[in-house]
């Protein structure tokens, strides 16, 4: 699971639910509505319930079967007549969707995955839907130099080139002028050099909110069942390659341009659809490894049989900084209640984890990019995690079928132990350990009658060890403390070995690295410590009142961190009355007391502890720590500063226990002298799907730099289309495709990247694209017209000549451990800069999905990428180098459409097109034409595509090896 916990709302099963259910039921046109309700009346078993996924198991389980999406007594609009006197919802119509439903996605098998099955989705609230699209002068007057400023040739225009970020910021506003609270709240915000808002830290939708906001997509298609019209949109066929002012495409006083004109931003996430029925679903708790946003409508450069109510995404990935001409939105208000998420996973409940903090924000805090948190999740009982290091860290679990308490990091981040067993409380408890990855594949456990609370350990000797207790039972009675025991296991390449005892009594809140002094807390803080002659003493601190949440530094300052019942000694210490567990005390290594934090005025601290330094650095100084309000919800997880008080928030989430924070200096072992804060930071936060794939590609560069000698540049094709793994020996191949690309994307790359570095270069494969050839390179498929600007490393790289002189020490693992995401990290590392795709066969008729006839309004582009393709021959020919141009293979069914392929242009101009390329080769030897889509007349067919224009791995296998056979001809 990742992004939310399950506890579902006790309306879920309710009579109202029922109701519902029975009118889904009553109005299917065949077959019916199959109800199993297999749960129990108390929380407790809802919460059981929904630790298993929602196909399997909800509160209540759906099957429907044939519901159509618009019900045949249906009204001709679900538009509910309002009051003509002017109010705050004037441009806003009310939308009676309360006791109705909606289908997302559609049962048609070229739909892609993520818009698949089918997924029912009831209403039990009503809400408003702005008419029109947001108009450039409504967005200037309310944004007021607040946020990005559009470029706009009429008031009346959609406004476009907006992220969903500064739509957020937007509607917020919109909200204010209304005197309505809003309905996003974030902590900072980042902006690029036009303006755009790319990230806001701490963001989090409130759908209690009653304020303006973006339509869920469940609102959106429920709200285009009537007012869908392509008939009467602007679309590729009739715009000109130009929006138009809103709703001049339609008549009436109905909501318009839902189909056509811009594409706009929706409220939700983006995750994968479900066979399943949800109400009021307000889409998934977090973007995914990509923090993907989902589009809707088409837009004018939409061909009409391309514009798909279902469709919820774009030729590319979408994310949250994702911003184009094309793509505006509109607004909606009103509360959502009861919100219901649903996780990539199907897993489904009221309640989320919403992630406040990002790596740059913990970098300026702890110095390193590499920061990793693990917690209990109360309400499942299961172990959840974040990757701040990843580019959107988000939250992941592992659904387990037992309970996880103090789960710990080891040193290296890659693993975690825990136990089943809680402190202070006396039974059976076992100690395991997994791999902390979103795989989960790793996993054993230390086979001893009794183990608890398990804390890493790395010996003088180097070697890593788990220090664990026999028992967590409350230690208050001296005899039953006693009569447990402290050991410590081996712990390598993924196997324990044999324990070894320590000493007597349970000591779990840590061992010193010389062993001479060991704490534990529940319900006394007791020592055990060893002087200098070897003698033992076991002491009971803090004046024997009531401690717990023992927590030894393992900086070798012997500090320890715990919390009291406002007792007084800690009140004398800190000069005032306090309650439970409402200051942070720490004591020196014989028990008195050095310091004390306070808790947020309200809100009291639990599960406290030392953050774990993987380098050991001397001078520990962080705490991670739940937070709790006065209900004893553990809501919050923060970082405190011992040094001056000051604390970061985590995450926010419904009950989060046993906190266990990770980090790890990224440049510790790296001996250079480059500006750290600048070399190889080719990324950023909250950056979109180009910068995080360039960042592995160049990683990939500077890694092999001196091994490889063919490189790979292109497109999305080249990417999924060629195997480095699979060249013979011979070759040693990176593939360095990138998406969005423009030819002057790769001869930007081949100028300042591969042809000054790879010495040993004698083969560059370029994909030609030519259907894409219709962007200017000014145009945002071209990274390196301006965005590439925001991210200092290619500014770092260009202010030093792109190290042509010499690449200086380190610089290779500097990359490696700058700052990006581990999403990309697994495809690109292990395959040498490959995607790999499972394998489907062409559909019978594809979309296109542009204007084909782009070669009259466009040509100037085409013959400007086709003049730097030429550059970039000359430059490898006055190198020894041989280019090999490929066209890859498309749909062969778009022989059935008068266009070339998915972008165009006509099929009639394609090949005059194709031979001015190939016709290269007779000015310039060592320039190879392929073509290998042959106007759809090739033989990459059955299973071989990932979709209409995309070799999968089946495809990419073929295409590897006939280009491997070409590279033997030319040695």
């Amino acid at each position: 699971m990742s992004g939310e916990s399950f506890l579902m709302s006790d309306s879920i099963g309710s009579v109202d639910m029922m109701k519902k259910i029975y009118i889904c039921k009553r109005d299917c046109e065949s077959g019916g509505v199959k109800l199993s309700m297999f749960f129990e009346s108390s929380k407790k078993s809802l919460i059981r319930l929904c630790r298993v996924p929602l196909f399997v198991a909800v509160a209540v389980a759906m099957v429907v079967v044939a519901c159509t999406d618009k019900k045949p007594d249906s009204p001709s609009s679900p538009i509910v007549e309002t009051p003509e006197e002017p109010s705050v919802t004037d441009g806003f119509k009310l939308i009676g969707s309360a006791d109705d439903s909606v289908y997302l996605g559609a049962n048609v098998l070229s739909a892609p995955a993520g818009e698949r099955p089918q997924m029912l989705v009831l209403f039990d609230y009503n809400f408003w839907f702005s008419k029109n699209e947001v108009t450039c002068g409504e967005y200037k007057s309310v944004m007021d130099g607040r946020g990005f400023v559009p470029e706009c040739e009429s008031d009346s225009l959609p406004v476009t080139d907006v992220t969903f970020y500064d739509a957020v910021l937007f509607a917020n506003e919109k909200s204010k002028t209304l005197d309505l609270d809003t309905a996003y709240r974030y902590t900072a915000v980042t902006k690029d050099n036009l303006g755009h808002c790319t990230f806001l830290e701490g963001y989090a939708f409130d759908p209690q909110s009653a304020g303006a906001r973006l339509p869920t997509e469940a609102e959106w298609m429920y709200v285009s069942r009537w007012h869908w019209d392509v008939q009467h949109s602007w679309n590729a066929e009739n715009s000109e390659d130009k929006p138009h002012e809103v709703c001049s495409a339609q008549q009436g006083d109905a909501i318009c341009d839902m189909a056509g004109n811009v594409m706009e931003w929706v409220n939700d996430w983006y995750a994968n659809l479900r066979d399943t029925t949800l109400m009021n679903f307000a889409g998934a708790p977090d973007g995914g490894h990509q923090g993907k946003r989902i589009v809707k409508g088409g837009s004018f450069r939409t061909p009409a049989s391309g514009m798909l109510r279902y469709s919820r995404g774009d030729v590319y990935t979408v994310t949250s900084s994702t911003h184009a001409e094309y793509v505006g939105f509109r607004l909606a208000m009103g509360a959502i209640p009861r919100a219901v998420w649903m996780n990539d996973k199907g897993y489904a409940g009221n309640s989320r984890f919403v992630v406040v903090s990002n790596s740059a924000k913990l970098r300026g805090k702890t110095g390193s990019y590499n920061v990793k948190l693990a917690f209990r999740n109360d309400l499942t009982g299961n172990l959840a995690y974040i990757d701040y290091s990843s580019g959107v860290p988000r939250v992941e679990e592992i659904v387990d079928t037992f309970d996880v308490y103090h789960p710990d990091i080891s040193p290296n981040g890659k693993l975690v132990a825990f136990c089943t067993g809680i402190e202070g409380v006396d039974g059976k408890s076992h100690v395991y350990v997994r791999s902390l990855d979103a795989i989960w594949s790793y996993f054993t456990k230390l086979n001893v009658d009794g183990a608890a609370i398990p804390r890493w350990r790395v010996l003088d000797s180097g070697d890593t060890v788990i220090v664990f207790v026999t028992s967590a039972a409350n230690n208050k009675d001296d005899a039953s403390f006693r009569s447990q025991t402290t050991w410590q296991v081996p712990f390598s390449r993924g196997s324990f070995g044999v324990p070894q005892k320590l000493f007597e009594g349970a000591y779990h809140g840590g061992v010193s690295d010389d062993n001479r002094l060991a704490v534990t807390g529940a319900s006394k803080l007791r020592a055990r410590i060893e002087d200098s002659s070897g003698a033992v003493r076991d002491e009971v601190w803090y004046e024997g009142e009531q401690a717990c949440n023992a927590s030894l530094a393992r900086d070798g300052s012997k500090r320890t961190l715990f919390l009291d019942f406002g007792g007084k000694t800690g009140r004398e210490f800190v000069g005032q009355d306090y309650g439970t567990h409402e200051r942070l005390l720490i004591a020196d290594s014989t028990g008195k007391l050095i310091e004390s934090i306070g808790a947020p005025a309200g809100f009291s601290f639990d599960h406290t502890e030392w953050a774990h330094d993987a380098t050991r650095r001397p001078g520990e100084k962080y705490v991670v720590t739940s937070i709790a309000n006065p209900e004893g919800r553990h809501g919050w997880v923060v970082l405190v500063d011992v040094s001056d008080s000051s604390m970061i928030e985590l995450v926010e989430g419904e009950d989060m226990w046993h906190p266990a924070l990770w980090t790890q200096e990224a440049g510790d072992a790296i001996q250079t002298d480059l500006d750290l804060d600048s070399a190889g930071v080719y990324c950023s936060i909250g950056a979109g799907e180009p910068p995080y794939m360039l960042r592995y590609k160049l990683e990939l560069l500077w890694t092999y730099k001196d091994t490889a000698n063919v490189v790979i540049l292109g497109s999305s094709r080249p990417l999924m289309g060629l195997v480095p793994a699979l060249f013979s020996e011979d070759f040693f191949v990176i593939n360095m495709a990138n998406v969005p690309n423009m030819v002057y994307v790769s001869k930007y790359l081949f100028e300042n990247y591969v042809l000054p570095h790879v010495k040993n270069l004698k083969y560059l494969i370029v994909s030609l694209d030519i259907d894409l050839w219709y962007h200017s390179e000014r145009s945002d498929y071209n990274f390196f017209y301006n965005e590439y600007k925001m991210y200092p490393g290619y500014v770092y790289d260009a202010n030093h000549n792109f190290w042509q002189d010499s690449v200086p020490e380190g610089l290779a693992e500097v990359v490696q451990s700058s700052f990006g995401s581990d999403f990309y990290a697994g495809y690109f590392r292990d395959e040498m800069g490959y995607v790999r795709f499972n394998p489907k066969s062409w559909e019978d008729l594809p979309v296109v999905e542009y204007d084909s006839t782009w070669m009259d309004f466009a040509s100037d582009s085409y013959y400007e990428a086709f003049a730097h393709l030429e550059e970039i021959i000359e430059l490898a020919e006055s190198n020894g180098i041989y280019v090999i141009g490929i066209v890859f293979p498309q749909n062969p069914n778009f022989q059935k459409t008068g266009s070339f392929g998915r972008y165009g242009p006509r099929r009639s101009e394609a090949p005059g097109l194709l031979q001015g390329i190939a016709d290269l080769s007779k000015k310039h030897p060592n320039f190879i034409f392929m073509d290998e889509n042959k106007m759809g007349n090739h033989d990459f067919l059955g299973d071989v595509c990932n979709d209409k224009d995309h070799l999968a791995y089946t495809g990419a296998v073929k295409m590897t090896a006939r280009i491997d056979s070409l590279l033997h001809t030319l040695k």
